[in-house]
């Protein structure tokens, strides 16, 4: 009666749950895809992989709600370039009140077939943050983005020119293709300027004002966009909204590519191998380290390393490791350490700073190096002062009794054990005698109590 029961009224009840909540998600077609803080890998791999599973489970349109104060230029171009090949209508939108859509943020908002912003934000500041390599510093007195260093002054290096013209280049490509203000995209670049949504509006910088994405859907409801070379006209006001989450993947990788946690994933790499290779068979330390080293060069293939920054952190560990196998009294040591905090300041290949290792840290690993190191000279100079206790070089000058004479040869008991000895003076058992040498294992020893 109680399978009947299930057959008929429980089973289908679940199914019709599970139909309706499928369908639910399946005509979900509006989704939304955050891109939040700065940008970089984990961003990335996040909002590729939601506009793909957008398409692939037919969307009508994708809203990517930005709040970002920027990043890495590879990851933005990475985005860049999944809008544009996208079969599914864009929608930019800067969210809520207080976001922004600063430097890298600009150029993908300028990507979308349409862009929107909420009141109460703004956009733009779309100036390299890092132009060139640290041996490439703007001029004394003049921002990285100064006009006339980026139309090609004197005074602005070869490389730094290019890097802006470059930028200056591709933002206004992608203002001619969205048919957006191309001016403003060139001063955002070569000045640094930025918008609030009103004046971006006026500015036919943006397309509308909406204060909620379901606002937003209203008033983009008849417009026209060009979706991979055809027109298509967008009907997005009956559209149900559907908030696409931040998965497992997207946060580890966020994780782990965070400068910092790279940073200790690779000095416990290193650190757990050297103690495994000091010590094998012990097998924690092996494991432990190669898996965090991995991970670490994981990250810093999509991380801008500097890769003299990187081989300086090595060098540092290097000697600071010879210093314990050879010591010499701190010079391989102190070297190591300098070379070591040198490199961590230079490891990351950017001014930007969501993307710098924290100084406390830095500051952190060197003096645990520096202490061990400390420690280990410590027990160094401790080892050479100690009075040596093997070998024969401890036994001279040691006291010693005669523990017998037996046909004219006398032994001694030294150490615990029967040494032959030769005296000058005639020794008889008990005497207290003092070693003056040792000779093919017969101790040369002298009378204590010669003037008793």
């Amino acid at each position: 009666m109680t399978s009947k029961f299930l057959v008929r009224t429980v089973y289908p009840v679940l199914l019709l749950l599970a139909g309706l909540l499928c369908s639910a998600v399946a005509r979900a077609d509006a989704w939304i895809i955050d891109v939040e803080g700065a940008i970089g890998p984990a961003t990335a791999d996040h909002m590729i992989r939601g506009l793909e599973q957008a398409q692939a489970a037919g969307a009508e349109l994708v809203v990517l709600r930005i709040d970002t104060p920027g990043g890495l230029d590879s990851s933005m171009r990475e985005m860049i370039k999944s809008v544009l090949a996208a079969n599914v209508p864009v929608l930019g939108y800067v969210f809520p009140s207080g976001a922004r859509a600063a430097s890298a943020g600009t150029y993908l908002l300028y990507a979308t077939h349409i862009a929107a912003m909420a009141p109460g934000t703004n956009l733009g500041a779309a100036t390299p943050v890092q132009i060139g390599s640290p041996g490439l510093p703007s001029p004394p007195g003049k921002p990285a983005g100064d006009e006339e260093g980026a139309a090609g002054g004197a005074s602005q290096a070869p490389m730094e020119r290019k890097l802006v013209n470059d930028a200056i280049a591709y933002i206004e490509s992608l203002a001619q293709l969205r048919g957006r203000n191309v001016e403003w995209a060139r001063k955002a670049v070569r000045e640094g300027a930025s918008l609030s949504a009103e004046d971006a509006l006026q500015a036919n910088v943006i397309d509308l004002i909406a204060n909620s994405p379901r606002d937003l859907l209203d008033q983009a409801d008849g417009l026209t966009v060009t979706v991979v070379g055809s027109e298509r006209q967008l009907r997005s006001a009956q559209l149900a909204l559907y908030q696409h989450p931040v998965d497992w993947r997207s946060q580890f990788l966020a994780v782990i590519t965070n400068p910092n946690i790279a940073y200790v994933l690779m000095l416990v790499g290193i650190y757990g191998l050297i103690i495994e290779f000091y010590n094998p068979g012990f097998g924690l330390p092996g494991v432990l380290g190669a898996t965090c080293l991995l991970l670490a060069l994981y990250a810093f293939q999509v991380l801008p390393i500097s890769y003299a920054g990187l081989g300086l952190i090595l060098l540092g560990v290097g000697l600071m490791t010879a210093e314990a196998f050879a010591p010499s009294f701190g010079i391989l040591g102190l070297g190591g350490i300098v070379a070591f905090v040198v490199g961590s300041i230079m490891l990351m290949d950017t001014d930007l700073p969501g993307y710098q290792i924290a100084m406390p840290m830095i500051a952190a690993f060197a003096a645990f190096s520096a202490g061990i190191l400390v420690f280990a000279m410590g027990m160094i100079v401790r080892a050479r002062r100690r009075a040596v206790v093997t070998g024969l070089d401890h036994l001279f000058g040691a006291a010693a009794v005669v523990e017998s004479v037996q046909g004219g040869v006398a032994w001694v008991r030294l150490d615990g054990e029967l040494w032959e000895a030769t005296c000058e003076q005639l020794l008889s058992p008990d005497d207290k005698v003092t070693v003056t040498a040792i000779n093919d294992l017969i101790v040369h020893v002298k009378k204590d109590n010669l003037g008793a």
